[in-house]
């Protein structure tokens, strides 16, 4: 049996909607949970603020599922920005960026119990003003596969190119927005170039999209999910 997963939503993403995922896991085996979030949780972080109210329930997630399941080591899965939001909880450098932040605890040195990173449609890069701040001090400190410790597996779907027009504004923009380039390949939302990690193992799944809707494939979906699942063993 693979060792216990936590999975940490995207941004503006309550838990309900990664019941598929975390269903799909259980069932090859794979122990999951998914962070308890409410969509009103990340209200806090809008506008580029810290997101350390969100690092603050992964870490009490973690720490509940390693007593339940008493276990020493634990895998992570963040989806969209939840993959950025998970190398910060990773890492030894604290996450001190935001003024408001200066008297709290924000580090939490749990690279020597994670053994897995999945990143699923992560914007690792943005050129985005809000998000820069908590991206760049990422890039920075922990730049790509960062901790020797921890397996690295960056999923990236291809299943929309970017293209100026009016049905495709939105995937467009996003593109730009966030590689700089709104002529690509991606989920819809983030484009494959940003989801990639140097020195991760980096998958592109072909029609898979960013997020759950009826009809389409998303990395949450049962089949989808089997794929980068083997990375959790």
């Amino acid at each position: 049996m693979s060792l216990p997963t936590v999975i940490l939503p995207g941004y503006l993403a309550g838990a309900p909607p990664y019941r598929e995922m975390e269903q799909a896991l259980q069932s090859l085996g794979c122990p999951a949970v998914t962070v308890p979030l409410r969509r009103q949780d990340w209200f806090p972080t809008l506008g580029g603020r810290s997101v350390l109210p969100i690092l603050q329930r992964l870490d009490q997630t973690v720490k509940q599922v390693m007593q339940t399941t008493n276990s020493e080591g634990i895998n992570l899965v963040g989806h969209s920005a939840g993959g950025w939001i998970c190398r910060i909880y990773l890492g030894e450098v604290p996450y001190n960026v935001h003024p408001s932040d200066s008297t709290r605890v924000c580090l939490w040195k749990a690279h020597p119990v994670v053994k897995t990173l999945v990143t699923l449609g992560t914007p690792h890069i943005s050129q985005e003003r809000w998000t820069k701040r908590n991206l760049d001090f990422v890039k920075t400190h922990y730049p790509g596969a960062f901790h020797s410790t921890v397996r690295y597996v960056c999923v990236a779907g291809k299943s929309a190119y970017g293209k100026r027009s009016f049905g495709n504004w939105f995937t467009y923009s996003s593109y730009e927005l966030t590689c700089g380039q709104g002529e690509c390949w991606g989920d819809g939302v983030t484009p494959i170039a940003a989801a990639q990690l140097e020195g991760a193992e980096n998958l592109i799944l072909e029609d898979v999209w960013h997020s759950p809707r009826p009809g389409r494939l998303w990395y949450g979906s049962a089949t989808v999910a089997s794929t980068w699942a083997k990375y959790l063993v």
